[in-house]
């Protein structure tokens, strides 16, 4: 199943095999690289792309995506492709940006590195905080236990005396209650 989950700027993203995947040509406009030259370079390094970073859609992908989404560009000299398009999941996309050498392939390689150590000090953070909210919770419920313990044991005193009968004062000719 092929469709476009949403677009930004000049860049689609795809829903190819279950996965959110960018084509080769969108990807290589992102890095400021021909097509064939960021395809080029995938080739030479393909040992940094497993399956789940990039993988190269089939006549049956390819066609429904081109038939769906007019992926291509008006008929003109090279223009067609000529070998099934390449597609690069969002770890694939960021492994690309290490392996061109265009001034703004180096620019987002060292955006990117910079924008995951920042989320990676928030987590830290998050985590900290998580951290201690788990403690206050834990010393809570330790305070609540011992409140209602403390409550349980003073609700008797706080109960108005009970209407027992006082002994009269005197001889009394009637026998004490609760005897026989």
């Amino acid at each position: 199943m092929v469709e476009v989950t949403r677009s930004i700027d000049e860049l689609k993203i795809f829903s190819v095999r279950g996965r959110s995947v960018v084509l080769d040509s969108d990807l290589s406009a992102v890095y400021s690289v021909e097509t064939r030259v960021f395809n080029q370079a995938f080739r030479r390094n393909q040992g940094r792309f497993p399956a789940d970073f990039a993988f190269q859609l089939t006549e049956e992908e390819w066609g429904v995506l081109r038939s769906q989404f007019v992926t291509l560009k008006p008929a003109g000299r090279g223009q067609h492709r000529k070998y099934l398009p390449l597609v690069f999941t969002e770890h694939g996309a960021l492994m690309a940006s290490t392996i061109l050498n265009s001034p703004h392939a180096v620019a987002m390689s060292v955006y990117v590195v910079r924008a995951f150590v920042k989320m990676r000090e928030e987590l830290m953070a998050n985590t900290a905080i998580l951290k201690r909210l788990a403690e206050i919770d834990k010393a809570l419920l330790v305070h609540d236990r011992a409140l209602r313990d403390l409550y349980q044991k003073l609700l008797p005193l706080l109960q108005p005396p009970s209407e027992k009968s006082k002994p009269r004062i005197g001889f009394h000719t009637d026998p004490p209650p609760g005897s026989p």
